[in-house]
């Protein structure tokens, strides 16, 4: 519409910043917080070139450690108490 008031242009948008991804945290930063049982079967996992790839911490719980094999076909969780749950309940995002 037209009338007697200065034309005012709609704001642009604006540019929205690219999504930037925080680095993968080390291996010491996952490793925090796990227990001791924990620790000690990842470390004999790891001879056998499973990979700690991450850790969910959920509220009031204690840490889930989350391995996959050398060939990312397979993952198991370590419970708090250092044994290994292998079932695929844990859901993954691809």
């Amino acid at each position: 519409m037209t009338g007697p008031w200065p034309s005012v242009a709609p704001a642009a948008a604006a540019p929205r910043a690219s999504e930037r991804r925080k680095p993968a945290p080390s291996g010491d930063a996952l490793r925090a917080g796990l227990t001791p049982a924990q620790v000690m079967t990842l470390e004999a996992l790891e001879i056998f070139q499973w990979k700690l790839a991450f850790v969910r911490r959920p509220l009031f719980q204690a840490p889930i450690p989350v391995l996959f094999d050398r060939d990312h076909t397979r993952h198991v969780v370590i419970q708090e108490d250092g044994t290994l749950d292998e079932s695929q309940t844990l859901v993954l995002r691809a």
